[in-house]
């Protein structure tokens, strides 16, 4: 877990998701804080963690906490879209081997979550 956070970090820090493919279980889970129901798999994790990198600005990690089996991490940030500010959480859970295998946001206030997604549900829909 560990080596996977470290690339999870360069990724966010660098903007470039090269390598989130192979820091994601092929059967992983997402969470949105926009809808209910869960997505499957690795692509659509791949292509909302990229799009979510374009969009927030000002991203910054504030806070780490890693559960007592070593096997779920909580990251606190803080990120702008256009005029709105939001803070978030990223829960991220890890197979045995290091790969992510859900991962699941929470965001306020609600006026930063709308605007998070106004423009992710048009990239959304994109995706298919």
């Amino acid at each position: 877990m560990p080596e996977t956070l470290e690339i999870w970090h360069e990724i966010v820090a660098n903007k470039d998701p090269t390598r989130l493919g192979e820091i994601i279980h092929p059967d992983a889970v997402f969470r949105s804080p926009m809808v209910y129901k869960p997505y499957h798999g690795r692509d659509i994790l791949v292509f909302v963690l990229t799009q979510v990198i374009e969009i927030f600005e000002d991203f910054t990690y504030h806070r780490e906490m890693i559960s007592d089996d070593g096997r779920s991490v909580f990251l606190e940030f803080t990120a702008n879209i256009g005029d709105k500010s939001l803070k978030g959480l990223d829960l991220i859970s890890f197979d045995e081997n290091g790969k992510i295998t859900e991962f699941e946001v929470l965001i306020r206030p609600m006026s930063g979550l709308i605007a998070l997604a106004e423009i992710m549900g048009k990239r959304m829909a994109a995706f298919g």
